[in-house]
C-alpha cells in the first residue's frame, strides 16, 4: 500500500467503527503498531492493522485487558489458554456479585446499623476455612458439655454446615443469619440446656419427649388439629396429646418441649437446612407452642372446653 491506500488514524476509526481517542491509545500502549507515518508525521494504518484492530476489540469486549491481547497478539499465549484463565476470573467475580448481592438485599430487607451491616458483609465473604472454624467452635462448645455417645460425638464432628461453591443469595442470606446466632453465647447456653434434656447419656434410655423436636410425625398430628381451630384445651387437644405420648411422662416432655422453644432449635435448624440448599419442613415453632399450651392444660388437669 502507498501513501494514498494507508488510512490516518480518524479513516481507521470510521473504518471500524472506534473512537480515534480508542484507538490512540492502543497505539500508544503497542497493541496497534503503524504501518507508517506521513510527510507531515501522522501515524497510517495499513489493511492488516485494521484486522488487528478487530481481534483487539473482539478480545476486548470479551473482557480481556490489554496485557492479556498483548500477550495473544504476540503469540505468547493462545487465545484459549488466555480464554480458559479468564473464564476462572469471570467465575471468581460473579461469586463476588452473588454474595454482594445476597448481603445488600439482606441489608434492603432488615434496614441494620452500619456497624451491622459491615459485620454481614465479614461474615458473607468468609473464606471456607473461616466458616468451618465458627461451626466446628459451636459444635466445640454445645456438645462438648454434653455427656453423649462416642458414636453420636463423632457423627456431630462430621456434621458439614457450609455454603456450596456456587451459593444461591437464600444461602447466603441463611449463612449471615446462621453465622450470627450461632457466636451468640446466650443461644449456645439455651441449646446445650435443651439438648441436655432431650439427648441420651451413654447406656441411658432416651429422656421423655428427646425424639419430640426431630420426629415430624408430632408436629404432622398437632397441624391439622390446630388448622382446624381447635384450641390448646380443647377435647381434640387433650385426644391428641393421649395418641402422641402414651404413658409418658408429659412434665418432663413440657421441660424439653419449653427449652426447645426458648433456644430457638426450630430456628436453628430451619437456617441449617436453608444454609445447605435443602428443602426443609416449615418452621413448626408455632405448632409447638400450642402443644406446650395443651400440654400444660393436660398436665394441670383442668376440663376440657
Amino acid at each position: 500500500m502507498d501513501e494514498d491506500d494507508l488510512l490516518t488514524i480518524g479513516r481507521l476509526a470510521r473504518r471500524t467503527g472506534l473512537s480515534a481517542r480508542t484507538l490512540r491509545f492502543w497505539s500508544n500502549e503497542g497493541v496497534i503498531t503503524p504501518a507508517g507515518r506521513s510527510a507531515s508525521g501522522y501515524r497510517l494504518y495499513d489493511a492488516a492493522c485494521v484486522a488487528r484492530v478487530d481481534m483487539i476489540r473482539t478480545l476486548r469486549e470479551l473482557g480481556l485487558g490489554l496485557d492479556d491481547v498483548r500477550r495473544v497478539l504476540e503469540r505468547q499465549e493462545s487465545v484459549a489458554e488466555v480464554a480458559a484463565a479468564h473464564v476462572t476470573a469471570i467465575d471468581a467475580q460473579i461469586r463476588a456479585l452473588k454474595v454482594s448481592r445476597a448481603v445488600l438485599s439482606t441489608v434492603a430487607k432488615r434496614r441494620p446499623t452500619f456497624e451491622e451491616t459491615t459485620l454481614m458483609n465479614r461474615l458473607a465473604r468468609l473464606s471456607a476455612v473461616e466458616r468451618a472454624q465458627i461451626i466446628d467452635d459451636f459444635k466445640a462448645d454445645v456438645y462438648g458439655r454434653l455427656d453423649i455417645d462416642p458414636a453420636l460425638r463423632a457423627r456431630v464432628h462430621d456434621l458439614s454446615i457450609d455454603l456450596p461453591e456456587d451459593p444461591t443469595p437464600d444461602q447466603v442470606d441463611a449463612w449471615i443469619e446462621l453465622a450470627e446466632l450461632v457466636q451468640d453465647e446466650d443461644f449456645r447456653g439455651r441449646l446445650t440446656a435443651f439438648f441436655e434434656l432431650t439427648v441420651s447419656s451413654p447406656g441411658q434410655p432416651p429422656p421423655p419427649g428427646a425424639g419430640i423436636w426431630w420426629a415430624r410425625h408430632v408436629i404432622a398430628g398437632v397441624a391439622p388439629v390446630r388448622e382446624s381451630g381447635a384450641e390448646p384445651d380443647s377435647p381434640a387437644a387433650r385426644d391428641l396429646i393421649s395418641t402422641l405420648f402414651p404413658r409418658t411422662d408429659l412434665t418432663a416432655v413440657l421441660v424439653s418441649l419449653d427449652a426447645g422453644i426458648d433456644a430457638g432449635a426450630e430456628r436453628y435448624r430451619s437456617l441449617v437446612g436453608r444454609v445447605r440448599g435443602r428443602r426443609s419442613a416449615p418452621d413448626a415453632t408455632a405448632e409447638l407452642r400450642w402443644l406446650a399450651t395443651a400440654l400444660r392444660i393436660v398436665i394441670d388437669g383442668r376440663t376440657p372446653s
